[in-house]
């Protein structure tokens, strides 16, 4: 872990580091060994603690028990109600002057029961975004004091060598060894136990200690073997990285590990009794001998089977390319609610394992047509699914849908949901990127999240960090220097790693992305997500990670223009567009506009080009908290940037910036009686942001909540508090504060609504012309569209007033005459292009030369080049309307009400013919029938008895 950071402007904060990963502690019990009935204090070394992680000088510990008779497991009744909240009972005492945390306490009073043999625990921060690994000490007067070879490990020898078992007690003892249950060796009272034995095969010993006082026994197991000859035979077709299943045989699997450097690798499971077994000796690819593989067969079709790999220096890891993972730490803590019927952890195993599940059914998509919105006008709804509803997961991400479609975006951006550590978590804290976390729930439910996404016209862009993994990825485990736990920082030979970061932004563990093994890893992970659960695309992460020509101490040169770096990800674009030409590609890059070009302008005639974030935030900000400084929002404009093409997505909120309206709250401006400090002013202001923000040619992202004017701060603290280290916590959940049936944060979403649904029902927003003039609180913006003809809506001016106070805004028309307010469709006359426009301060106004197409009341409208939509009968009946097309390729038919709400939309099957479209539950009433393809738009009245 490093430990050098740096202050960000974007999206890697210092707290970025308190993803909850599991720390490694130096701790002791004294006494030592002790009984269940003896006070016995813990005491943990601080100088261990690493700081800028913590954080924090307040720790807890977590703990659980296991009894005699059963080796059941339950919690300490003081941990407290959840794993993100500790009680103050469990906190420990800080002791300045010895540097160290202690915590007392008697193990029946504690646990509250008796007959316990063994505790486990972990020390976190009060709400578990940082925790240790879990440790586990025995509880009774006899204990094993040494173990050599550990208990549960399996130890080679050259064959005829030896092995020195050597093992103590706490007390004296009688001793019996056995070696695949058979007596080889005994010796009695005494506390030291000794034996070479001779590896000759494969063999289970166990060592057994009686203590003569009481009879109570303690046991260890282990096993030894002879090192073992590792065959090459060619690699089945089948089969590559990762797990294989053969769609014509669900009784085997094949299994693929690349492990350059080692030298033997052996495959444990529930299907061998996680013994290592030379049955289970993977093969060396003759090709590529650093693949090792096997064909594990005698399944049972759809049986769930759970296995690790098991490298010659006895390195434990789950496969990388698992789509699902079962973690010891973890999983205890996910709901049935969320996760039904999740696959239990092997008992006795360690670290994270991989699942095997061959013939499992495959899920019944609904939608298999989908098309993406053009990438210009892409309004993406950013979410965190852990604070977006109160259940935080997908069934309920699923409830809100109408929410979210109602509010007229096209696209939702979910933060990270590969597997990541701990179940609490922003995501940026990836340890599997091939896995879905179950944190949210399971890979069915959140492929009927994405299913329905696309059946309401949404697509889903998911945010992935590629640049770096935690010490929990088995491609860190396996090449890492291991400080006892398991766990341990990057080794020198690791093919994927870098030792220290090659960029100054750097958390965890940073991968070395001109490796041809990291490459392949990063194609993979974008396979899987397109491939397996058809998401439009991913928001990269942290893009300024992927140079190796920089250091972790060289921000200048980081932020500055890196050739390798946009090779690099122009080759990770070419392989995502190979796995699907419109998928998605964002980077969260935010440097230099000359390489920021490279990105945005590449294969631009092919209709692509990577989109960048495009953070104007500060100048949002000053607009809405009322400050001319630094308020100018020019960068919007994609011309201002160099690109091509409209690749800016622009964005004034985002998971990573503070929220406007706090910002209002506590810092807004104010003159006489007008307060932007005024929660009803602000959520006025919300809805002129909006105005200047969201109709802006070029594809915009919206995060959570902003529509309902949310007020609580980055950095609150679940107590409610505001802390910078409370960045990563669990945010109140604005539908539980019912947000949304609040009347005045409710006008905020319709206005928002609104202005979307006239931005993406006109084809004058889909336009490369258009001028933002901003910096002095009276933002212009003009848009036109040349392309279209006179008759319809081709000229946009929008106005709006962030100053305190009653302003004549000159709005500079492209021509005197009628004009349309957009947002009711009220006729404004100008006698010149310079009447002024009154506006009171907060308020705004969008004009057009015509009225909104999904406003509109002719009878049939026609766009350019013949586009028609006629109704074959009016009113319509039966429940469907039959449509006339006519230059209608790639068009989608809308239907709004005429308040222009959307109430469904469907895609056009015909270019040129009739169409039947389905009237599934709308009432009786006159509607709106909009099709819009890529040659213009139709509009015309309907009738539904």
């Amino acid at each position: 872990m490093y430990k050098k950071l740096y202050a960000l402007t974007f999206v890697f904060l210092i707290q970025m580091l308190a993803f909850s990963q599991k720390q490694n502690i130096t701790y002791t019990f004294s006494p030592t060994t002790f009984g269940e009935n003896q006070s016995v204090t813990l005491t943990v070394d601080a100088s261990t603690i690493n700081q800028a992680v913590w954080a924090t000088t307040n720790l807890y510990i977590w703990s659980w028990s296991f009894d005699t008779a059963t080796n059941t497991q339950v919690d300490c009744p003081t941990n407290g109600s959840s794993f993100g909240n500790s009680t103050a009972t469990n906190k420990m005492t800080y002791n300045a002057g010895a540097n160290n945390y202690t915590y007392t306490f008697t193990p029946t009073a504690f646990f509250g029961r008796n007959g316990i043999n063994k505790m486990g625990f972990l020390i976190k921060n009060q709400t578990g975004t940082v925790q240790t690994i879990d440790y586990f000490q025995a509880i009774g007067a006899f204990q094993f004091t040494n173990l050599n070879p550990k208990s549960g490990t399996t130890t080679f020898v050259a064959p005829g060598g030896s092995y020195p078992i050597n093992y103590k007690t706490s007390i004296a003892a009688n001793w019996v060894l056995k070696a695949n249950g058979t007596v080889i060796n005994t010796a009695n009272n005494t506390s030291s136990y000794f034996y070479p034995y001779s590896v000759t095969t494969d063999v289970n010993m166990e060592l057994t200690a009686t203590n003569p006082a009481d009879n109570s026994v303690l046991s260890s197991k282990f096993a030894f073997g002879n090192t073992p000859v590792v065959q090459s035979a060619a690699i089945p077709a089948y089969i590559k990285q990762g797990i294989n299943y053969d769609p014509a045989d669900p009784t085997k699997v094949g299994l693929a590990l690349y492990a350059p450097l080692k030298t033997y690798v052996h495959v444990l499971g529930s299907f061998n009794n996680w013994s290592v077994n030379s049955n289970y000796l993977m093969k060396k690819d003759t090709a590529n001998p650093d693949l090792y593989w096997i064909e594990i067969i005698g399944l049972t079709a759809q049986q769930i089977y759970t296995f690790q790999y098991r490298t010659n220096d006895g390195v434990k890891v789950a496969d990388p390319y698992s789509s699902l993972i079962l973690s010891p730490d973890d999983d205890k803590f996910i709901s049935a609610t969320t996760y039904p019927n999740m696959p239990a952890y092997p008992a006795g195993q360690q670290f994270d394992v991989s699942i095997i599940q061959t013939a499992k059914p495959a899920y019944n998509w609904t939608t298999t047509n989908f098309t993406k919105p053009a990438k210009q006008n892409l309004i993406v709804y950013e979410a965190l699914v852990r604070d977006f509803t109160a259940n935080k997961n997908w069934q309920a991400m699923i409830d809100k849908l109408p929410y979210i479609k109602g509010l007229n975006v096209n696209a939702i951006e979910l933060m990270p949901i590969m597997e990541f550590d701990g179940n609490n978590s922003w995501g940026y804290n990836p340890a599997f990127h091939y896995a879905l976390d179950k944190a949210y729930g399971t890979p069915e439910k959140f492929k009927e999240f994405v299913d329905k996404c696309h059946q309401n016209g949404i697509a889903v862009i998911l945010d992935i960090a590629l640049n770096h993994a935690t010490g929990q990825s088995p491609l860190e485990r396996m090449w890492s220097v291991d400080d006892g736990s398991g766990y341990g920082p990057v080794a020198a030979n690791n093919p994927y790693f870098n030792q220290t970061a090659k960029h100054s932004y750097s958390v965890f563990y940073d991968f070395d992305h001109s490796k041809p093994e990291t490459k392949y890893y990063v194609n993979r992970v974008l396979a899987q997500w397109i491939n397996e659960y058809k998401v439009d695309g991913f928001r990269w992460d942290l893009t300024k990670g992927f140079t190796q020509k920089c250091t972790d101490a060289d921000q200048a040169c980081t932020n500055a223009y890196q050739q390798d770096r946009v090779d690099i990800l122009k080759g990770y674009a070419d392989y995502q567009w190979a796995s699907d030409p419109n998928s998605y590609i964002i980077f969260e890059h935010l440097g230099t506009d000359a390489e920021e070009q490279e990105w945005a302008n590449y294969r631009i005639n092919e209709g692509k080009g990577i989109m960048m974030w495009d953070n104007i935030t500060g100048a949002y900000d000053q607009n809405s908290m009322g400050y001319t400084s630094d308020s100018n929002i020019g960068r919007a404009d994609f011309e201002n940037h160099g690109f091509t093409e409209r690749r800016n997505m622009t964005y004034g909120e985002s998971h990573d910036e503070e929220r406007i309206v706090y910002k209002d709250i506590n810092f807004g401006a104010t003159n006489g009686t007008y307060n932007v400090k005024d929660l009803a002013t602000a959520l006025q202001r919300q809805k002129a942001y909006g105005a200047i923000f969201l109709p802006i040619p070029g594809p915009k992202m919206i995060w959570q909540f902003g529509e309902l004017g949310y007020d609580f701060g980055i950095n609150r603290c679940v107590d409610g508090s505001i802390n910078n280290n409370c960045r990563l916590d669990e945010k109140p959940v604005a539908f539980t504060l019912g947000y949304d049936q609040d009347a005045n944060r409710k006008a905020v979403y319709d206005t928002w609504a609104k202005i979307l649904q006239i931005r993406l029902a006109n084809q004058v927003f889909d336009t490369k012309t258009f001028t933002v003039e901003s910096g002095n609180l009276m933002p212009i913006i003009f848009i036109n569209n040349d392309a279209l003809d006179a008759s319809t809506l081709k000229n946009v001016v929008i106005l709006a007033n962030l100053t305190l106070t009653v302003q004549n805004i000159i709005p500079n028309l492209p021509y005197a005459g009628t004009w349309y307010n957009l947002m009711d469709s009220s006729v404004r006359n100008f006698g010149t292009t310079t009447d002024a426009v009154t506006l009171q301060p907060g308020d705004f106004i969008i004009l057009g030369n015509k009225p909104s197409a999904a406003l509109a009341t002719d009878e049939t409208k026609t766009s350019i080049n013949s586009v028609k939509l006629q109704l074959e009968q009016n009113p319509v009946a039966n429940g469907e309307a039959r449509l006339k097309l006519n230059n209608a390729k790639n068009g989608t038919i809308a239907i709004y009400d005429l308040s222009g709400k959307l109430i469904t939309s469907a895609k056009t099957e015909t270019d040129n013919g009739t169409q039947v479209l389905k009237l599934n539950n709308i009432k009786s009433g006159m509607y709106l029938i909009q099709l819009r393809t890529e040659k213009g738009n139709a509009v015309t009245k309907m009738i539904v008895k």
